[in-house]
């Protein structure tokens, strides 16, 4: 396949169209991570980040070593995402999960 895309020169477009997927992904992965695990999900998006840092530099290919990357900072970039999560859940925007302890917060606090 990546010779197809060599050969009609969409390499650029493919990864293109792969780091739109790849944060796609990464933003319901922040909501629905912090939703079941709360805060303590930055340390699954660190441990993949790196995973996906180290295989970006291990692998051959720029394609490949490329959609690695684009992985690894989306990984890396959600860890902030999740610490806004956490503030967006406190101001009331998005639902907390009722079963997690500590969301027994008085009204007055989410307003705030």
């Amino acid at each position: 396949m990546l010779e197809l895309l060599s050969e009609y020169r969409l390499e650029g477009l493919f990864v293109g169209l792969c780091t739109f997927l790849i944060i796609g992904i990464c933003h319901p992965l922040v909501i629905k991570g912090e939703y079941y695990f709360g805060e303590k999900i930055k340390w699954w998006f660190l441990v993949a980040g790196i995973i996906f840092l180290v295989g970006s530099i291990a692998v051959d290919g720029v394609v490949a070593s490329a959609l690695l990357g684009v992985a690894s900072f989306s990984s890396l970039w959600s860890i902030k995402e999740v610490s806004e999560q956490v503030e967006r859940v406190r101001k009331g925007w998005f639902p907390a999960n009722p079963a997690r302890s500590g969301n027994n917060r008085k009204a007055e606090d989410k307003v705030r």
